[in-house]
């Protein structure tokens, strides 16, 4: 299901069979009840048909296998043979890691402080042209903040913008979908969006 050497996901798409997605073309990122190991998410991915449609995803393909986790296996034009690049592409993220690296990171407004989190913590995401919209569950402290980030913060694992805009709003958990989805469609949003 994901590719970690291309960054995308592979979905169904009622339109053209198959596609491929990157994660900032997720929408949203919903675990479904009753699923504990492994935990499996419900999304809403933006299709290159035009549409959205829903999806699954379980927890190591959303959180580890972005990582080299997956086993990916690629074709290997120095020995002509199909190889798999799990083995270095997990040992470069532990490493990463043990270097004080974090694969994916958001500014938690309630506790004014960057942490790590995993794609599992982002339940929305609204892209635009150069930004993307997430609302993300801080691990720590459980509230939501959104960040206003490019595509690549989102999409690659290490790659951190070295601005991170952050919405000075707090969102209340239970209504959290309804309120962001007004909050984008805001003329506020909008203002704040331009200045990054």
């Amino acid at each position: 299901m994901y590719d970690a050497l291309t960054s995308r996901y592979a979905f169904s798409c009622p339109a053209r069979g198959e596609t491929s997605v990157t994660l900032s073309a997720f929408r949203s990122l919903e675990p479904l009840a009753g699923t504990s190991h492994p935990v499996v998410y419900r999304v809403v991915f933006a299709c290159a048909c035009g549409d959205e449609h829903p999806g699954l995803v379980t927890h190591d393909e959303l959180d580890w296998a972005p990582l080299g986790f997956g086993g990916e296996r690629f074709f290997n034009l120095m020995t002509s043979r199909l190889e798999d690049s799990a083995v270095e592409l997990s040992d470069l993220a532990a490493r990463r890691i043990q270097a004080g690296e974090w694969p994916w990171t958001f500014f938690c407004l309630p506790e004014e402080r960057p942490r790590p989190v995993y794609p599992s913590s982002f339940f929305l995401i609204a892209a635009a042209d150069r930004t993307v919209g997430v609302a993300v569950r801080c691990p720590v402290c459980s509230r939501t903040s959104v960040n206003l980030v490019t595509h690549s913060h989102v999409d690659l694992p290490f790659h951190n913008d070295a601005e991170v805009g952050v919405v000075r709003h707090l969102f209340w958990e239970e209504p959290i979908v309804e309120d962001f989805r007004s909050f984008l469609g805001s003329s506020e949003f909008d203002s704040r969006r331009l200045h990054l």
